[in-house]
This record gives C-alpha cells, sequence and structure tokens, in this order.
C-alpha cells in the first residue's frame, strides 16, 4: 500500500534526514534507498524529491557537492548536517509520540479491519 501523497509529504523529510544520516547519496540512489529501506511503501519520484532536497539544503540541514561517480559522471551527492542531525532527533522524537498517540486512539497496535 503506498501513502497518499499529502500523508508522505509530512514524514518525507524525516525520512530523507534518517537514510542520510547513514551516508551521503545522489538523489536516486536515495530515492531507491527509501524504497528499498520501506519496502516499496514510501516512494518519493523527483517531483517530489528534489524540491525537498534543495528546500532541506535551504535550511541548512542537508549539504550538497558534487563529485564524480565511479562511472566518471558528476553526480550531485547530498550528506547530513549537524544542524540536520539535531532536526532529525528532534523529529523522530515527535513521531514516537505521535504514534503512541494512534495506538490510543486506535486501541493498541493499528489494524486493518
Amino acid at each position: 500500500m503506498k501513502f497518499e501523497s499529502q500523508l508522505l509529504k509530512g514524514v518525507a523529510p524525516v525520512v530523507v534526514l534518517q537514510i542520510l544520516s547513514r551516508g551521503q547519496m545522489y538523489g536516486y540512489e536515495l530515492s531507491q534507498a527509501i524504497e528499498n529501506k520501506s519496502d516499496d511503501i514510501l516512494s518519493l519520484g523527483k517531483g517530489t524529491l528534489y524540491p525537498l532536497l534543495y528546500n532541506l539544503e535551504a535550511k541548512k540541514l542537508i549539504k550538497g557537492k558534487y563529485q564524480k561517480s565511479d562511472a566518471g559522471r558528476q553526480r550531485r551527492y547530498y550528506s547530513i548536517t549537524s544542524k540536520g542531525k539535531a532536526q532529525l532527533t528532534k523529529q523522530k522524537q515527535q513521531l514516537q509520540q505521535l504514534s503512541i498517540g494512534l495506538n490510543l486512539v486506535f486501541g493498541g497496535a493499528i489494524s486493518m479491519a
């Protein structure tokens, strides 16, 4: 099941920061990592991902730099900044609280019934 776009937009920044906390990546690689880590539940198309990356970079939560890939192609690699790591910690705590609240509202584990 894919998330509706509005729901995904709310969690997309923290997902990107979490994936980048494991190491630098270029856009397509980041998109694939998100899909793989979420078992294809989360998916960010380039129309969503790149504006998000530019926004996170403008807020100094990530930084991008061009470098040659192993294939010799110039790519823009993104990495999380210390400010981004602090924001990630804060957002993860908020998501944990949200999860607790949702579990309380739905009476324990959220079921599909």
